[in-house]
């Protein structure tokens, strides 16, 4: 019983990392399009997270958390908008560095992610009664 502990265990903080991870999405997509307001002021620069393996001392299980969520530090994107008030010279607009594409094909990574974790709990739960309904 106790391995079926440790296997939902891992799987919720797989559930935990995941939905990090979609809020990060959330974020990006949500400012994907936000312009700076003057010439000198930088856009909304996309967001990273990255995870680790941490052994829960409790249990003796590997388990997944979030390393750092950081800034993805590519290239601003530019826009031709000469009377955007945050043009320079020339009439180009800095834009985030946040491919919507990208944001979308991360959010349904991390959802398909969290459903497989979703599942192993469900199994787990499901195993782990059974096996107390044979015990009885």
């Amino acid at each position: 019983m106790d391995d079926l502990n440790k296997s939902s265990l891992i799987a919720v903080s797989g559930m935990k990392a995941q939905a990090e991870r979609m809020r990060v999405v959330s974020e990006n997509l949500a400012n994907a399009d936000s312009l700076p307001t003057s010439p000198d002021a930088t856009p909304y620069r996309r967001k990273t997270i990255s995870f680790r393996n941490v052994l829960d001392k409790t249990s003796g299980a590997d388990v997944v958390k979030v390393k750092k969520v950081d800034v993805d530090r590519s290239e601003f994107q530019k826009k031709y908008d000469p009377k955007h008030p945050a043009a320079d010279s020339s009439g180009y607009v800095l834009a985030p560095n946040v491919n919507p594409l990208i944001e979308l094909m991360d959010m349904r990574e991390a959802q398909r992610s969290y459903e497989a974790n979703l599942n192993i709990v469900s199994v787990s739960k499901s195993m782990l009664s059974k096996t107390v309904d044979m015990l009885k």
